[in-house]
């Protein structure tokens, strides 16, 4: 994960931070909505990286609690600075595997283009679980997935590995973390300027799943 902190301290420092929210932000706002946060739900963002949804979490629920946890010190860095005086936003810089984020476990969790990266997608997956209250949500968009080739040639082009699962992959890794399968559906951008092809016709791929209420009873159970 070295190399994965190192490519996004560098896009923090070069001001890339602000192109990937643009970026993502048509995708990322539909997935935000989905989680219907309500004014004291508490919130997290993995991968959070200058903290844009964090803000908008932050809005949604000024009575709750939004957090951006982020590998990368110098996004978190980033991510204070735009966010400083808003009360209920707090930042944590590390690994969200081994990090205890602060107000934990949450309504709602997001992660926006994060989790392929880990080394241990199932792991990230049961960590997610774990950090959700019974009942809570986790909004998951990815735009490198098998259904989008265009995509394919990223793990070379930035000398990172990356975890490439179909859509049906990624609900079946959901089932396997213990969280139930809500929706999944294809995000397209609307159309504009330099908008990418896939962007429009591939679209970014939204998994939301929800932590059960209440474990399963044996077998036969009511």
């Amino acid at each position: 994960m070295s190399r994965v902190r190192d490519v996004f301290d560098d896009w923090a420092r070069s001001g890339r931070a602000e192109g990937m929210e643009r970026g993502h932000a048509p995708a990322a706002r539909a997935a935000f909505e989905r989680l219907g946060l309500t004014a004291t739900s508490r919130y997290l963002d993995i991968g959070c990286g200058n903290g844009y949804t964090v803000r908008w979490a932050a809005a949604a629920a000024p009575r709750g609690l939004a957090v951006g946890v982020d590998l990368s010190e110098a996004m978190i860095e980033r991510a204070s600075a735009l966010s400083e005086g808003i009360p209920n936003v707090r930042f944590a810089a590390g690994d969200f595997l081994t990090v205890t984020p602060p107000g934990a476990p949450f309504d709602a969790v997001f992660s926006m283009e994060v989790l392929y990266y880990l080394p241990g997608l199932q792991a990230g997956l049961e960590r997610v679980r774990g950090l959700l209250v019974p009942g809570g949500l986790f909004a998951c968009v990815v735009d490198y997935y098998t259904e989008n080739p265009a995509s394919h040639s990223w793990p070379d082009d930035l000398g990172v590995p990356m975890t490439l699962l179909s859509a049906e992959g990624w609900a079946a890794a959901f089932r396997r973390a213990g969280l139930d399968l809500v929706s999944q559906e294809r995000l397209r951008h609307p159309a504009g300027e330099g908008v990418a092809a896939w962007k429009l016709a591939e679209g970014s791929l939204f998994t939301l799943g929800r932590r059960p209420r209440r474990a399963a009873g044996p077998a036969g159970a009511t």
